[in-house]
């Protein structure tokens, strides 16, 4: 199982630290490093910065938003910094929800979300392999674009850079079943939000049967500590905001996986606090159960038996977010 250094994207300003944290994972051998965006930074400027002060380690979106650009866009994006890198880049793509993609990027959510998602990647995979000019007659991503107020003089056309690597692997965020089956089928790895290696099971039968070399990448926050309850905090945190404020009352897929994960009452209480103001409510409400099951807490030896299950699963590669340079070191001697 390969080790990925997650940095997730900005509060209100740039991650302090985090070209030095990504230094120091490709120093300890980490094969990756990871970007994000929400309604904030962007995900590939961050990664280039990283990339001018690196020489290895390879370089993730997890994830870029589908929303924030039209697939020749992302395309243009990761054959550009592919180029710059040396060939290190590993796109990861993701829909977001109705709230951000209406909301922040002022597109509508497409009401057919798998077609969407497949036309997408077809379109990058097309302009990374240059075969042709790119072309699609498809639903939400047509190229040329012949839509009833379109010009008529768009034409089909092919990148004029030629992309380093046309194979540069594509994975996606999935978490309904469908849309996993649908990754394992179209992209060339998985970025799963939650991950629990005693339940696989939750997504399906989707993972029974795996391509070869098929990418399954968890992100997981890790950290060293004595006090288990205490380093469940962030975690709980950050599932606080994804449960109750990443997406409607009524459309949240970031609650509907936490409850085919087992806590369903649990997860529509965190909402309902979360929505009436209540944040900090809405945190506690949290269990300590869920949050343990998707991450790496506690003393060292604790982590080091439960980093057993982690392995015995898919799962190819662990993207941990930590910000503790100490925590990265342990991970890494207990992966060797």
């Amino acid at each position: 199982m390969r080790l990925g250094l997650a940095l997730g994207y900005w509060g209100r300003g740039p991650g302090a630290g985090h070209v030095q944290l990504a230094q120091e994972a490709e120093r300890l051998g980490y094969d990756s490093v990871w970007t994000a965006e929400s309604w904030g930074s962007d995900v590939f400027t961050p990664l280039t910065w990283i990339a001018s002060r690196t020489s290895r380690i390879r370089l993730g979106t997890a994830v870029a938003q589908m929303a924030a650009r039209s697939p020749t866009t992302t395309a243009m994006h990761a054959l550009t910094l592919d180029h710059l890198s040396g060939g290190r880049v590993l796109l990861g793509l993701g829909l977001s929800g109705p709230q951000v993609v209406e909301g922040w990027y002022g597109r509508p959510f497409p009401k057919s979300p798998l077609t969407a998602t497949r036309e997408y990647v077809d379109v990058v995979r097309q302009v990374l392999r240059r075969e042709a000019p790119v072309e699609l007659d498809g639903r939400f991503h047509s190229h040329p674009y012949r839509g009833a107020d379109s010009t008529g003089l768009g034409k089909p056309l092919k990148p004029i850079t030629h992309p380093l690597r046309p194979d540069l692997p594509v994975l996606l965020g999935a978490e309904g079943p469908k849309n996993v089956a649908q990754t394992t089928r179209i992209a060339d790895g998985w970025l799963p939000l939650y991950w629990a290696p005693t339940r696989p099971e939750v997504y399906g039968p989707a993972l029974a049967d795996l391509p070869e070399g098929f990418m399954v990448a968890p992100m997981a926050q890790v950290r060293v500590c004595e006090d288990v309850s205490e380093g469940l905090l962030p975690v709980k945190a950050m599932l606080g905001f994804y449960i109750g404020g990443m997406g409607h009352a009524a459309r949240n897929f970031h609650a509907d996986l936490m409850a085919r994960m087992g806590y369903e009452a649990e997860a529509r209480r965190i909402q309902e606090l979360f929505l009436s103001g209540r944040r900090e409510e809405a945190v506690l409400a949290v269990p300590d159960a869920f949050a343990d099951e998707i991450s790496l807490v506690g003393p060292r030896e604790r982590i080091a038996e439960r980093l057993e299950l982690w392995r015995k699963g898919p799962v190819t590669d662990l993207l941990a977010l930590s910000p503790d340079p100490g925590t990265l070191r342990v991970l890494a001697e207990l992966n060797c």
